[in-house]
């Protein structure tokens, strides 16, 4: 054990026990989820942020590989009220700090209030409420992480064989695994795409959708992926989930802007818009869709906040979801999303929907 200090960028320096040492900084945000701790703090999408668990013990069933969303740990630093040592012994083989015996009551508490903030880390033997504030010193907001793309994305293609049912295109900009292994179980065939992916090489590969990804950050750091969408729309059908979504709607004439502390845990209700029904949600994501545009409808929304959840045209074959349908551990409520989007497949998308689109 060692002394641990968070310099919040309120002016506060917190004290806490260290569990795992290093010095670090980002974004404090947290997530109201109490399983899934894993595919949490292996989501791409926590990359630069320091992950705060308001359940107060993280580690009550272990850790077991196949449960990973990547192949390492994402958030800069875990912060909880209580680390099992099956967790602490995890991060401290992926070099990341870890705090806990800290009152996340009153971190939550913080967040809500005043909104994600930068903060600072220091955990060591001799470290000092000043190394941490030397961390939240050095710390950029989210908007400034304008490379984040490829800290997240693979660096060559790859190949994932689901039975030929369909070609899916799926940009990388930080995407779980468990996208790929949601359409590869439906049949499709993925390729993994770099983030910057230019539009040649997605005209060489003739996909039948057109899919971008979750990843971290501000979705207009993400031009590249914009680009695609605005190349392809009536071509072939597109799809996005969290990231993907924002993205898709910028680049068909939509806005975004950062929410104050953002949707993050397995608890959000979502309403459809034609149905009625309302169904439980998991959610990671700092920014969202303020206004979709003259090209996309708003389909689902947020029950608590009003926030688009869902977009769609279906004369351009676009579909878009701001949650995770392929959460795990769940809830597995909206898993159909896979198959609306391989639904898209065979409607005929031609260049006449792309001057629509482009009207």
């Amino acid at each position: 054990m060692s002394d641990a200090y968070i310099a919040l960028a309120d002016g506060r320096v917190v004290e806490a026990r260290g569990r795992v040492p290093g010095r670090t900084r980002g974004e404090l945000v947290f997530t109201t989820a109490y399983t899934g701790y894993e595919e949490s703090l292996t989501d791409p999408s926590y990359e630069e942020q320091v992950l705060t668990f308001s359940y107060p013990l993280i580690g009550n069933y272990g850790v077991r590989e196949e449960r990973l969303e990547s192949d390492r740990v994402h958030p800069r630093a875990a912060v909880a009220r209580e680390f099992t040592d099956d967790v602490v012994e995890w991060l401290a083989e992926e070099d990341v700090p870890a705090i806990d015996h800290i009152d996340t009551r009153d971190l939550v508490t913080s967040i809500r209030e005043e909104g994600a903030m930068k903060c600072g880390i220091a955990v060591g033997d001799d470290v000092t409420p000043e190394d941490a504030r030397e961390e939240l010193a050095k710390c950029k907001g989210m908007s400034e992480h304008v490379d984040i793309g490829k800290q997240v994305s693979v660096d060559e293609p790859e190949h994932y064989t689901g039975g030929g049912v369909a070609d899916v295109a799926l940009v990388d900009c930080g995407a779980k695994g468990s996208i790929v292994s949601s359409l590869t179980e439906r049949g499709a065939d993925v390729h993994l795409l770099p983030y910057d992916t230019t539009v040649s090489e997605i005209e060489s590969l003739d996909p039948d959708v057109l899919f971008i990804s979750n990843g971290p950050g501000d979705p207009a750091n993400f031009e590249q992926a914009a680009t695609l969408v605005e190349e392809f729309v009536g071509e072939i059908p597109i799809a996005g989930i969290c990231l993907g979504q924002q993205v898709v709607a910028r680049a068909l004439g939509g806005t975004t802007e950062k929410m104050a502390f953002g949707h993050r845990g397995v608890n959000q209700p979502v309403m459809d818009l034609e149905t009625g029904q309302v169904v439980m949600t998991t959610q990671n994501h700092g920014y969202t869709v303020a206004d979709p545009g003259d090209t996309l409808n708003v389909t689902q929304r947020n029950v608590n906040d009003d926030t688009a959840e869902g977009l769609a045209n279906e004369d351009l074959d676009v579909i878009t979801r701001q949650y995770h349908p392929e959460a795990n551990p769940g809830p597995h409520d909206t898993l159909g999303f896979f198959d609306e989007v391989l639904g898209m497949v065979g409607h005929g998308g031609d260049k006449q929907r792309k001057a629509v689109a482009d009207d």
